[in-house]
């Protein structure tokens, strides 16, 4: 099983990026229950919270509140893929409760990078 535990992510989009970036997501773990708080880009706060099977795949709901106000939130099937410098790569299936669909694809940062999310808007505007 993969552990989660102190790993963070950043979505792989570039179109993202040029938009002003994009979120990143401190994971938690404790046996099968996994957590996380991401912040960044358009994302002023989000939260997650689910479990992880044998394989690594994650069951997860979510919520976060965007810069403009609007609160999102939906389910999430995450599969991970290993890469060969040991980081993980996670396809999550998402489904909002708007009805809308998609694939995002996050990686692992590599360990050196920025050890905990923003916590507030400030910090976020000033990692800008």
């Amino acid at each position: 099983m993969i552990d989660y535990n102190g790993r963070q992510f950043r979505s792989t989009a570039t179109e993202t990026a040029v938009a002003g970036g994009s979120p990143i997501g401190h994971y938690h773990q404790d046996g099968h229950i996994v957590w996380a708080e991401f912040v960044g880009g358009r994302v002023q706060r989000g939260s997650l919270t689910g479990t992880c099977d044998a394989d690594g795949v994650l069951s997860l709901a979510y919520a976060q509140v965007l810069d403009d106000g609007e609160v999102v939130a939906g389910v999430c099937t995450s599969r991970p893929e290993l890469l060969p410098d040991a980081r993980v790569r996670l396809y999550e299936h998402w489904r909002r409760f708007d009805g809308s669909t998609g694939i995002s694809v996050i990686e692992e940062l590599p360990r050196e990078l920025p050890a905990e999310p923003a916590t507030d808007k400030h910090d976020v505007e000033a990692r800008a």
